[in-house]
């Protein structure tokens, strides 16, 4: 109680401090002509405004603090300085054409807004141009072509980020800045995030656990939404998504605004779509889905700093792919009773429809969060407060549709505070503590893969920057402690549904788990520099210490997953993951040319896999239940390694500045080095759910010139290859090899605007799999879904989605400049 009236009074006294405003034109260097519609920004402050058509701007509410400002304008270098807002009441601008956009500020992975060129943790940005102008079913797989970058799927709806051949707990996602909190133990589990809310991403390409502690140790993926509106402003849009090869059909309304620094915004979305297909399965039965979200926020933007509330809603119910074919005709079949005796051929009229099928998930996704930053003399103190909930029902019985398999009911409270000391000679220093209190309930299912359990992260950081010219410094310190329970469970049949149910009565039921308790902890940090070599070229280098303590799947998993068509077995005795990754980058950009090359080795202390056991006569351990034979799945512990790196290159030839040619190329390596024990042969050498080599390729043509009533023209052609993936973890086929492939996509879009340039709407054309490819990628379980893996045609498993046509439309909303 002393601390919250702490917090009141310290907030209450900050109505008091003084305010500034910021005032100044914005042209262009070239021709000192006006460059109306730039945006100038201030990260840390949430707030900004737009150029007016004379090159001014003005911008009210701002605390008396040095702090970082950008402003941007799409054609131009991104001008990007710290002022100290007490001492500049004027910023004039001159802004350098260009046709390379090479810098950005990110507020990922590092204390507080810093220019990625200066940041020496390697990562990735993805701006809402990049959005835009692709296509993707869910917003990680719009990840697909940023290299290191890889996405787990499960369909077109589910899919899981993986950073440099490491996945699951191990990469944190985070909304803007608050991580999200969904279960994400599971491998259907995708992510429950509105993909429209999204205008860009930051990716950190390696241990994080500095600033996020346990489940960074591999990277974050920040889903960031739009900015707050420029003061004075109401604007919104409407924009739609129809896809050909699932039918999916998608829609999304948004308005916001921005009065005296009062800020707010609301979005609804819509999407649905039936099964994909492709040209060895056709339609593929269970893989539709449907889709509601809404998001609402408001805040304040003053003197003393901001504070921002936002809430959300994500409702999906997601059918469940199970392979099963029948023998002869290889057409997909669906269940119909619990014995499961019987399996018909699913009808052509089943498989168009949008109708969810008795066998799906359904998961509801509430949070709310606060997000405040309060200048204390020459300091700053920010604080997120955040509260989830995941609700995932996974329902498995056909005769009893409205009675859930899984039932997983998470509650989640996270914190994070942090105080920015003053800039002094070039040092800047965070001190901070977050962390999450979480219980998850798994009573009120028919089926227990995991037990009822809560924990308790509590973690202090220390991080320091040192900038001097040419040299930017960066290390810091965390220690994590992480208090885990979980409970005994036990169960008996339900004399009405007949199904298993959780019981308090212990006379006659049976133990599925038993309690267990314990405390994980760790030590993690990094160090790392940045050297501008010149003013074009400069080199990265960081080495960061990873910490992760076991999820609960891992340590406590007993039972079947519906979604999964196995048996899952943890193991109590599992130790926390210890990474240590060494990166070095090089980067050069010019007026018509930028490209870099990172490289990277990881270390892996007590990394944790998956693999499929096998009996003691040989083949497959078999779990029988309910009529059903399902193979058994262990976690093992082991020491690995990872190794690779990614190269791209981005030219825009000269004089051609309106053409761009952009590539990239990914590789990672991965070995098993053993331990526990275990025993390393040519089966077991590697470890499982590795990408392989993969490159991108896009031919860009962009035209600023108006034609008619277009403008903002853009045209693309790309291609994607996947090599081989022969580097398996074969052991009893827990993994097989994967043919390569390539794959050939197009697109084109513009503007729509009046004689007067007033844009009307904006439109996308995108066809992927031009050339309609046959393939499965080593990073899709689907392609481990058949249950007649040996037949006549010499396929096994479910192909991914083939040719696909994307169409979108976005129309703006403009009330009030």
């Amino acid at each position: 109680m002393k601390i919250i009236i702490c917090m009141m009074l310290l907030f209450l006294s900050q109505l008091f401090y003084a305010q500034t405003k910021l005032i100044g034109f914005v042209k262009s260097k070239a021709n000192a002509e006006p460059l109306p519609g730039a945006i100038v920004y201030f990260p840390d402050l949430k707030n900004g405004t737009s150029v007016k058509a004379d090159g001014s701007f003005e911008i009210n509410n701002l605390p008396r603090t040095k702090t970082l400002v950008q402003v941007k304008l799409i054609g131009y270098k991104t001008f990007i300085k710290t002022i100290d807002l007490a001492e500049t009441p004027v910023l004039n601008i001159d802004l350098e054409e260009s046709v390379v956009e090479a810098n950005e500020v990110v507020v990922t992975g590092v204390s507080k807004a810093t220019e990625i060129k200066r940041n020496p943790i390697p990562m990735a940005f993805i701006d809402s141009k990049y959005l835009t102008e692709n296509t993707a079913t869910n917003i990680i797989d719009a990840l697909a072509k940023v290299p290191g970058v890889n996405a787990l799927s499960t369909g077109p709806n589910v899919s899981k980020p993986f950073i440099r051949g490491l996945g699951y707990n191990r990469i944190l996602t985070l909304f803007d800045g608050v991580r999200q909190e969904s279960q994400q133990w599971g491998d259907e589990h995708g992510i429950e995030v509105d993909q429209f809310l999204i205008e860009r991403i930051e990716v950190v390409k390696g241990p994080a656990s500095l600033i996020y502690g346990s489940d960074a140790l591999a990277g974050v993926v920040n889903l960031l939404p739009a900015n707050p509106l420029p003061e004075g402003s109401i604007k919104g849009s409407i924009q739609t998504n129809y896809q050909s090869n699932n039918g999916l059909r998608a829609a999304s309304f948004a308005m916001a605004g921005n009065t005296n620094g009062f800020i707010w915004g609301m979005r609804a979305s819509h999407k649905e779509a039936t099964n994909f297909q492709n040209k060895y399965d056709g339609r593929v039965f269970n893989t539709g889905f449907k889709e509601n979200d809404l998001n609402a926020y408001i805040g304040l933007n003053r003197k003393w700093g901001y504070s921002h509330l936002n809430f959300s809603l994500y409702d999906t119910e997601q059918e469940i792919p199970d392979g099963s074919r029948d023998s002869s005709t290889r057409k997909f079949t669906k269940q119909i009773s619990e014995e499961d005796t019987i399996r018909p051929i699913v009808s052509d009229k089943e498989l168009n429809s949008y109708t969810i099928n008795a066998i799906h998930q359904r998961v509801q996704h509430y949070r709310i969060f606060s997000s405040s930053n309060f200048i204390v003399g020459h300091g700053k103190l920010a604080l997120r407060l955040g509260y989830q909930q995941s609700i995932r029902r996974e329902y498995a019985h056909p005769q009893q549709p409205t009675i859930a398999g899984l039932y997983l009911n998470m509650q989640t409270v996270s914190y994070d505070l942090k105080y920015y000391f003053p800039e002094k000679n070039g040092w800047e220093g965070t001190i901070g503590t977050n962390g999450m209190y979480q219980s998850n309930n798994v009573t009120a299912g028919t089926e227990f893969v995991i037990p009822s359990y809560n924990l308790l992260d509590l973690a202090p950081f220390v991080f320091v920057k040192k900038n001097s010219g040419k040299l930017d410094l960066a290390f810091g310190a965390r220690y994590d402690a992480r208090s885990f329970q979980n409970s005994e469970l036990y169960v008996t049949n339900n004399p009405i549904t007949g199904f298993e149910m959780a019981t308090s009565d212990t006379g006659g039921a049976i133990k599925r788990f038993a309690n267990y308790k314990h405390t994980f902890s760790g030590f993690s940090g990094s160090g790392g520099l940045t050297y501008n070599i010149t003013e074009k070229l400069m080199i990265k280098a960081n080495v960061a210490r990873g910490y992760r303590a076991p999820n609960i799947s891992e340590l406590s998993a007993k039972g079947v997953h519906p979604g999964t068509g196995f048996e899952q077995l943890g193991d109590a005795n599992f130790k926390p993951e210890f990474s240590f990754q060494q990166d070095i980058g090089i980067f050069f950009d010019s007026e018509h040319i930028s490209a870099s090359t990172e490289v990277f080795n990881n270390i892996l202390d007590n990394y944790i896999f998956n693999q499929k056991l096998q009996s003691f006569f040989g083949g497959d351990s078999v779990y029988k239940e309910a009529g059903n034979n399902y193979p058994v799945f262990k976690f093992r512990q082991t020491k690995a390694q990872l190794y690779g790196g990614e190269a791209r290159i981005d030219i825009h030839p000269h004089p051609l500045d309106w053409l761009h040619f952009e590539n990239s190329v990914s590789l990672v390596y991965a070995l098993n080095k053993g331990g526990n024990g275990a025993v390393i042969n040519d089966s077991n050498k590697y470890i499982p759910f590795i990408p392989p080599l993969h490159t991108n390729s896009e031919l860009i043509a962009e035209f600023k010139k108006k034609v008619s009533c277009f403008s903002n023209i853009y045209l693309k052609v790309g291609m994607q290859y996947y090599a081989s993936q022969n580097r398996a973890f074969l052991f009893n086929n827990t993994e097989t090899k994967t043919l390569g492939y390539t794959l050939i996509d197009a697109g084109f879009g513009t503007d729509v605007t009046t004689k007067k340039r007033r844009k009307l709407f904006t439109i996308g054309i995108f066809g992927t799999n031009l050339a309609d490819v046959a393939y499965q990628s080593n990073m899709s379980r689907l392609k481990y879904f058949d249950n007649y893996p040996v037949n006549g045609s010499g396929r096994s498993g479910i192909y991914s989605m083939g040719r696909n046509f994307s169409f979108k439309l976005t129309i703006p909303i403009d009330v009030k400049k």
